[in-house]
């Protein structure tokens, strides 16, 4: 037979059912369960009573929502138990038992189940009660609980009848609170509160006790299906086959008199993190008041002041706890008649910084280890520190108030508020010139839009995944993005966009959440948090201690490279030199490269362009001085750098109606000039135009074809390393050719390359220690990684594209497109470009590793896609044996913490 139903003071069988883990036994009586009996065990005051395990839960929905067999009989047996340890029997006038019923997860759901109180309770011991206690404003006051939450959590009656009647005795008597209301308008209300049910759920209350716990049992078992709790579950990644346990208590009541009390606290504060109490409670009241907000609570240190003997229990209580657990506890209190009772305990919920000075505190006062205080923060908490936020407030203020235009992708953290600028030029303007704060919209962004980008707070697009350009940008530079927001269509010609019945024009302020994918209409406030935060510092330089893998960052400036320096970055694992070429200095001069057909011409442009370039490379060596920095060589298709066909053949057409109207002569050679100078243009754009040129002449092709236009950028590469030794600093160049599928495109490109690093150096009289190396973003490259590492000396894994050419998928529109649906319907579980495909980009990452190795031993690897910032992909990089991951600056903390969780993780 199987054993449904554990008493609290059945905690070591229900070890031995598990094998002894407390996580099992968390697993079979659910987290509220398993403590409610750990708390009996060690001598904490708790009311008796058993839980239902979530075996049973998880047997009643296979049965289609009927109990197991034996499931009951072994309910009416804890409860005789119940009877005798409490000494009070159930649906008995004459000495009454009442119980609480509630719901308890392996994993804390607070508020996603069901919950009734006061069971137990009819007329007839509604009556015994108030014969035995002398007081009929309790116990009618306990009784309207009862059917109140009955109706609505069982039968699902509306809360708002029975907050009417409340209100309406309210308004008659001419109070504010439930608590001020007569004993005879509570019998009253307890009337009116059963006609409500009768009338909405089309049956009675039921007056027997047992089938009011047998009804509320299965409420229990059936919120764990809910939607609410099924939508926190998918939030908070929790499995949905885990099943609720059901907990029955014997009913404690701080509604008793001004000697009873209930409350909520946690052992330490939940914002900061000090090491004090935190919470609320209240006088003569029940459990449901505190968190209800119907009644305006106290904090618990005024507890001290009106029971002091009682405070001191408490506190006493909440420190054995703590140091039982070695964890902050959030707990629940009843006082009744001067008795204190725990009603639950559990890890608490907290802030961020709460989080990280807890930890860090705990190690310091010798509760936890070193290593336990690294892996109690989880990495995704470090960015808090790291971007501002939304103060919670303003937000709720703005959702209440209907300014929640759309949801987003989240791809890049932090709260933005500004007016909306739908083109990069006037982004720029407005922030650099005139001082404003500017939310830039664009349908998509692109290479050339960054300008506007890097002025604007926060970056809003209707299109685009989490790899998509607007994404990577944002990330890069810290910039709050909200992308792929299908609902809003933008209306470029008329410089407004619509977004839930709402028109925004040009002007008009936004305010974007990063973290949450939000959008707001209006300003809401935002605060910054402190990334100083000494406790931060603190827990990530114990983290360097545990770490294998490195941490580098991608950067393509120097102040991003201080800036990751300083968050901890130990090299350059990116270093994009096509975003320099945006620069409007040099635009011009990229462009004439582009479209010259005269191989003299393409050299002068070439020319000037290596001048910026050294310079650029100078800024970053001399930032990571004594550390390694990965240059990637020109990896996009140059028709990046031109005007779109589609704008030149408009810009054309719009030149010709002009020359109609064209009033001088002198007016009609310009405009005549500008035609043939946008058609030389169309023409070379034309010719340069692919079907898909994300496949097609880029990375190693486009340095094979021009081979110009590496050689200048080695030549800028060893020049600027050896200029910057001259002055005393450490350059290690490290020089990536990308997008490499055989070995005989990176054995050509290597000896034009090298041989021209060679000629700087002879030149330059100066030696520098250097490597050249590939990227690995194609599935060839990854399966013959053996040859390829003949010539090269480090790999880098470029996880966006592999992602991309493994799966065969575009990342911008699958991820506004199908992969929605797939994740939805569980094909996948994880977006991959979020976090990596183990299975399959993971298997050629390993096979390469271990290839690659097998020819040169002393192979670096690293990684250098977004998902070098991913916890769980850092992860899989450490089993790989991977080097380094590499990541945006303001990633580099998390990955520090997720890098060093990954070792202490995996031994």
């Amino acid at each position: 037979m199987s054993k449904w139903v554990y008493a609290f003071d059945e905690v070591d069988q229900a070890k031995v059912h598990v094998g002894g883990e407390w996580d099992g036994v968390r697993s079979l009586l659910g987290g509220k369960g398993a403590n409610l009996a750990e708390m009996t065990r060690i001598g904490v005051p708790v009311p008796p009573g058993f839980t239902i395990t979530t075996e049973a839960c998880n047997a009643y929905l296979a049965a289609g929502e009927r109990f197991p067999d034996d499931m009951w009989d072994q309910v009416v047996a804890a409860l005789k138990d119940v009877e005798s340890a409490a000494g009070k029997k159930f649906g008995d006038p004459s000495n009454p038992l009442l119980v609480s019923c509630r719901s308890g997860a392996k994993f804390s759901m607070p508020g996603m189940m069901d919950t009734v109180l006061n069971i137990g309770l009819n007329d007839e011991v509604a009556e015994g009660m108030v014969q035995l206690t002398g007081d009929a404003r309790f116990v009618y006051d306990s009784y309207r609980r009862l059917v109140q939450m009955f109706g609505s959590v069982v039968l699902n009656v509306d809360d708002e009848p029975f907050e009417d009647v409340l209100a309406d005795y309210r308004s008659r008597r001419g109070v504010d609170t439930d608590s001020e209301l007569t004993a005879e308008d509570f019998e009253e209300i307890v009337g009116k509160f059963k006609a409500i049910v009768r009338r909405l759920a089309r049956q009675d209350f039921p007056s027997d006790p047992i089938r009011q716990l047998a009804l509320a049992a299965e409420a229990v078992f059936r919120s764990w299906n809910g939607k609410r709790a099924f939508d926190y579950r998918n939030a908070a990644h929790i499995a949905h086959d885990l099943g609720t346990g059901v907990n029955i208590q014997t009913m404690v009541f701080g509604n008793m008199g001004d000697d009873s009390a209930t409350g909520v606290a946690m052992s330490r504060n939940a914002t900061t993190g000090e090491a004090k109490l935190e919470g609320d409670f209240l006088v003569n009241a029940q459990g449901e008041d505190v968190v209800a907000g119907n009644r305006v609570t106290d904090p618990i240190d005024h507890l001290r002041e009106v029971m002091p003997a009682l405070y001191e229990e408490f506190a006493a209580t909440a420190k054995k706890l703590e140091q039982h657990y070695r964890e902050m506890q959030d707990m629940e209190f009843t006082i009744e008649r001067g008795k204190l009772w725990l009603l639950q305990t559990r890890d608490g919920k907290r802030t961020a910084q709460a989080a990280v000075r807890i930890a860090a505190d705990q190690f310091e006062e010798g509760m936890i280890s070193k290593e336990e205080a690294v892996m109690r923060v989880h990495p995704d908490q470090v960015d808090f520190f790291l971007h501002p936020q939304f103060d919670q407030v303003s937000r709720q203020q703005a959702i209440e108030q209907g300014d929640l235009l759309a949801i987003g992708l989240n791809v890049s953290p932090g709260a933005a508020v500004g007016i909306v600028a739908f083109d990069a030029d006037l982004a720029e303007m407005w922030a650099k010139t005139e001082g404003k704060h500017v939310i830039m919209v664009r349908p998509e962004t692109k290479p050339d839009d960054v300008h506007g980008m890097l002025a604007a707070d926060g970056i809003l697009t209707s299109r685009g995944g989490r790899t998509s350009h607007a994404a990577l940008v944002a990330r890069q530079f810290g910039k709050p993005a909200v992308v792929g927001v299908a609902e809003l269509e933008i209306d470029m010609a008329n410089r407004k966009m619509a977004v839930s019945g709402k028109e925004i024009v040009e002007g008009d302020w936004v305010s974007i959440d990063g973290t949450t994918g939000e959008v707001f209409a209006g300003q809401l406030n935002t605060k910054v948090p402190d990334i100083e935060d000494p406790w931060l510092t603190k827990l990530l330089s114990w983290a360097d201690e545990f770490r294998r893998l490195e941490v580098w960052t991608n950067a393509d400036y120097p102040r991003d490279a201080e800036r990751a320096r300083a968050y901890g970055a130990q090299g350059i694992g990116l270093c994009r030199t096509e975003h320099m070429f945006f620069e409007p200095e040099r635009l011009p001069f990229v462009q004439q490269m582009i479209t010259t057909e005269s191989t003299t011409r393409r050299q002068e442009a070439l020319d000037v362009l290596l001048p910026f370039q050294r310079e650029d490379f100078a800024g970053l060596f001399r930032a990571m001085d004594g550390l390694p920095v990965i240059i990637r060589l020109i990896d996009p298709p140059l028709h990046e750098f031109l005007p779109s066909y589609e704008d030149l053949t408009l810009s054309i057409t719009d030149h010709k109606i002009r020359l109609a109207h064209a009033t001088s002569l002198l007016e009609l050679d310009g405009i005549l000039h500008e035609v043939e100078e946008q058609e030389r243009m169309l023409e070379r754009v034309e010719a340069l135009r692919e079907m898909n040129p994300m496949l097609g002449t880029r990375g190693v092709r486009l340095g094979i074809m021009i081979p110009e236009l590496t050689k200048m950028q080695v030549r800028a590469i060893f020049e600027a390393a050896c200029q910057v030794a001259r002055e005393g600093v450490d350059a290690h160049p490290e020089v990536m050719i990308p997008l490499t599928s055989h070995v005989n495109e990176l054995k050509r490109q290597r000896e034009v390359l090298e041989g021209e690093a060679r000629l700087v150096m002879d030149e330059q009289g100066t030696e520098v220690d250097y490597k050249f190396g590939t990227m690995i973003e194609i599935p060839r490259a990854a399966i013959t990684a053996d040859q390829m590492a003949e010539y090269a000396e480090f790999f880098s894994f470029g996880t966006n594209d592999l992602t991309q050419t493994t799966f065969g998928i575009s990342r911008d529109d699958a991820e506004t497109g199908f992969l929605i649906s797939y994740l939805e319907q569980g094909i996948l579980t994880v977006n991959p470009f979020a976090s990596l495909d183990e299975e399959g980009v993971g298997k050629l990452m390993e096979w390469a590793v271990e290839q690659g190795r097998k020819t040169r031993p002393d192979l670096e690897v690293g990684i250098c896609g977004e998902h070098g910032g991913d916890p769980s992909s850092i992860d899989l990089c450490h089993r790989l044996n991977i080097d380094y991951v590499s990541c945006s600056p303001f990633r580099v903390p998390i990955a520090r913490l997720a890098a060093a969780q990954a070792a202490l993780r995996h031994g």
